[in-house]
């Protein structure tokens, strides 16, 4: 089992709870990559670091679906989450996977520590995006690669189409949840600060329903702060208007999907002004 420890900022102490503990025993199975594509992502970040063998740090590891290919391989990888729930079920894995609970805006790390820092879907909802790239580039050595990655459905899939149906419905019922993402904001903040370089890691054909997407939002962290009540009932509305639109909630719409990396270096290693 790996090592978890609870590296709390002063700011967090007494506030440990996630809003992402409560889907973490079914995260993998509602928000899977395909097999083979972890291991493409690691060998991308590998390949992105000047180091022979680079100390990489995972900013937001959540159970270890892209961390776990670099624990089974022995690199040097430490993962950081705010949610205690996630890196459990990292560490029940296996391994030697060393884990710590933080807030990624007051890392537990020197400066300039790491070769790499690997950020992955970490930037729905957040607020502080650019206080954290600062962090991440703090502990950054010279000539490291910060490195953001997400997986890239369609604009115009079955996803992106349920979500704005739901976000209309919430509306209706006085509750917005969406909020502006932050990864736009913090590219905003690399582009005259850092060279980047953008990688398509992986394509792959995937297979969504309607039923799926239901059950896999109705975990979502944001999602789950919504009273009760008019959860249950937008989920309901949502399946009934989804039925009609897909031909049922199991019928399946295929679709490709695609994991992008982009890789920053920095000229010099000044944090950023947040």
């Amino acid at each position: 089992m790996g090592t978890l420890t609870r590296a709390l900022s002063a700011s967090s102490r007494g506030s440990a709870a996630s809003p992402y503990d409560a889907g973490a025993p079914s995260f993998e199975r509602l928000r899977p990559l395909p097999a083979g594509v972890p291991e493409k992502i690691r060998a991308a970040v590998l390949a992105a670091l000047a180091a022979p063998s680079p100390r990489l740090l995972d900013i937001g590891a959540g159970t270890g679906r892209i961390g776990a290919p670099f624990v089974a391989a022995g690199n040097d990888y430490v993962g950081v989450d705010l949610s205690l729930g996630m890196l459990r079920e990292f560490a029940r894995r296996g391994g030697a996977a060393r884990l710590a609970q933080s807030d990624a805006e007051r890392l537990p790390f020197g400066d300039a520590t790491f070769d790499g820092v690997l950020m992955v879907h970490v930037f729905g909802g957040m607020r502080g995006g650019r206080r954290v790239v600062a962090e991440a580039q703090r502990v950054l050595r010279e000539h490291g690669a910060l490195m953001i990655g997400r997986a890239v459905a369609p604009d115009d899939g079955l996803d992106a189409r349920m979500k704005q149906r739901l976000a209309e419905l919430l509306v209706e019922r006085g509750i917005a949840i969406d909020r502006p993402n932050a990864r736009a904001d913090v590219e905003r903040a690399l582009a005259g600060a850092a060279a980047r370089r953008l990688v398509t890691v992986a394509r792959w054909g995937a297979e969504r329903t309607p039923r799926r997407f239901l059950e896999r939002h109705r975990t979502g962290a944001r999602f789950s702060a919504v009273p009760g009540p008019v959860r249950d009932e937008a989920l309901a509305v949502l399946a009934d208007w989804a039925a009609a639109t897909f031909d049922g909630l199991d019928a399946p719409v295929r679709e490709t999907h695609a994991f992008e990396l982009q890789i920053f270096t920095f000229p010099a290693m000044d944090a950023p002004h947040a």
